[in-house]
């Protein structure tokens, strides 16, 4: 157990919907795919089950989570479409900005733990880890990857498209009304996993012709604000770098950090990410027995 759940803040059970189910073969939300590679179904993605945080965070923080907040998030356990789980934050010591944070299933199985906080995020859950790189020969699938590789520079327009029709057809996990119909900073803003998509999928671009071929799945997430919130109907700019490499004996894995300016040159918004690569699922492994 992370904490004393006696003590701590708690946001309702809801039941995580696996809106990537469609995501054809070769995914890991896809149960076909998953279930080859020993889980129970396709699993409802990291972002998904970040969505849920943010009601318990305004009742720590309040609205200047949503300025200059994160939320930084170790996966542990995978979920399979409506399972229920419930998030959980320790109530603020006197005079702190961070605390720890945790989802865990309706059984109590631990889903993910962390830290979120206000202002200073060098002492999050994942910023203040120790990412230490494997040896380079020892790569298979992410062997084209290194510290400091560029994933590219992206112009963006944040459109709300997508996340409204999410919200309409109730699959946002506990939703706020900022994410739909206007917030205190005026337009709306984005949940995590809009958040996630924008600073994750545009510099998937550059990072995924280097990857062999494997099933990926998140295995670390933390979403920040430093400028913020994240509005949606604005203009960004997007860069993303490599800033580890390494493996488990399960998995090989890049860390990698982006960010997004405004059109004043301001940053708004960073994501940390760790993307797993399974060695069960790659050719490079076919012949070694884990």
């Amino acid at each position: 157990m992370t904490a004393d759940k006696g003590q701590a803040i708690a946001g309702p059970l809801w039941a995580g919907v696996n809106w990537s189910a469609d995501a054809g073969e070769g995914s890991i939300h896809d149960d076909e795919t998953a279930a080859k590679l020993g889980f129970r179904g396709g699993t409802v993605a990291g972002d998904v089950h970040m969505n849920q945080f943010p009601p318990v965070l305004l009742r720590v923080f309040g609205n200047q989570w949503f300025e200059s907040g994160n939320l930084s998030l170790n996966f542990k356990n995978a979920t399979v479409d409506r399972e229920k789980v419930q998030v959980f934050a320790e109530p603020l010591a006197p005079g702190a900005n961070q605390t720890r944070v945790w989802m865990e299933r309706e059984d109590g199985l631990l889903v993910s733990s962390g830290t979120a906080a206000v202002g200073d995020h060098s002492k999050s859950e994942l910023r203040d880890r120790d990412l230490r790189p494997c040896d380079p020969s020892e790569l298979r699938i992410l062997n084209r990857l290194s510290p400091g590789l560029s994933l590219g520079h992206y112009d963006v327009l944040a459109t709300p498209d997508k996340q409204f029709d999410r919200f309409d057809k109730g699959v946002i996990s506990d939703p706020l009304d900022y994410y739909r119909t206007g917030s205190p900073w005026g337009d709306v803003i984005a949940c995590p996993a809009t958040f996630v998509e924008y600073l994750w999928a545009y510099p998937m671009k550059g990072l995924q012709p280097l990857v062999g071929e494997s099933v990926g799945l998140f295995g670390a997430i933390e979403i920040g604000q430093v400028n913020g919130p994240f509005m949606l109907n604005r203009e960004y700019h997007i860069e993303s770098e490599v800033v580890c490499v390494g493996q488990s004996p399960q998995t090989e894995y890049v860390w990698y950090d982006t960010t997004a300016t405004n059109s004043k040159g301001d940053l708004v918004a960073s994501l940390r990410m760790q993307s797993r690569a399974m060695k069960t699922s790659s050719p490079a492994y076919a012949s070694q027995t884990h």
